[in-house]
């Protein structure tokens, strides 16, 4: 379990480098980041970068998630959610966004729903995964926190959609998209790295069935 928490954080803080370097290093670090998405960068010349980020992301993801599956600390639900913030993470990659200087296409589309499969069920795998032991303190504890920060950051988003209909104006254009977008990124890659503590230190505790918390695990064996 360590083994694959210390490969997943490891694959998760590159990914990070690599986002910061297209925020730091010329033509990319030209790009308006309060406006304009994370995902335009792979419509640019170093768009290999965004897509290793974005997989290195998703790889790492898809190595902590095994570790806390091996811990037995997930209930279905989590893994459930958490496989499909993996899953969303490939279909950004796979799937490209729109290129407005073409128009609107069929992979832009995709692309969005994958996004919004992705930002949504991190924190939801980070709540329900949390939930079982919220009682007790240390990674789990943050795990939920965590959870809570990423989804409040998800508000401003959710807000610029629903209020569309009445203010009259397009929801990209009502919030700094982009800042939000990457405050939100950032939210739920820490949330990522604190499940890879919990599984971490999960580990010198023996195995219990999925969903069972510790403490009950403990109780039962000096029983």
């Amino acid at each position: 379990m360590k083994v694959l928490a210390g490969l997943g954080s490891a694959c998760v803080l590159l990914s990070l480098s690599l986002f910061a370097w297209l925020h730091v290093l010329a033509p990319s670090a030209e790009m308006d980041w309060t406006r304009r998405t994370i995902s335009q960068y792979a419509l640019m010349p170093e768009g290999w970068a965004f897509d290793t980020a974005t997989l290195l992301l998703a790889a790492g993801s898809a190595a902590i998630l095994a570790a806390l599956l091996r811990a037995g600390v997930l209930t279905r639900g989590a893994a459930i959610a958490l496989a499909l913030w993996v899953a969303g993470l490939v279909g950004v990659v796979w799937f490209e966004k729109h290129n407005w200087q073409v128009g609107p296409s069929a992979s832009g589309d995709i692309h969005r729903v994958a996004s919004v499969v992705a930002f949504l069920s991190l924190p939801v795998a980070a709540l329900l995964a949390a939930a079982p032991g919220r009682r007790e303190g240390g990674p789990v504890r943050w795990v939920a926190i965590g959870g809570v920060v990423s989804l409040l950051c998800f508000m401003p988003i959710l807000w610029a959609v629903a209020s569309e209909p009445w203010t009259g104006v397009r929801w990209w254009r009502a919030i700094p998209l982009g800042g939000v977008e990457r405050l939100l990124g950032l939210a739920e890659v820490t949330t990522v790295l604190l499940m890879a503590w919990w599984a971490a230190s999960a580990s010198r505790y023996r195995r219990s069935g999925p969903g069972v918390p510790r403490r009950r695990d403990q109780t039962e064996t000096a029983g």
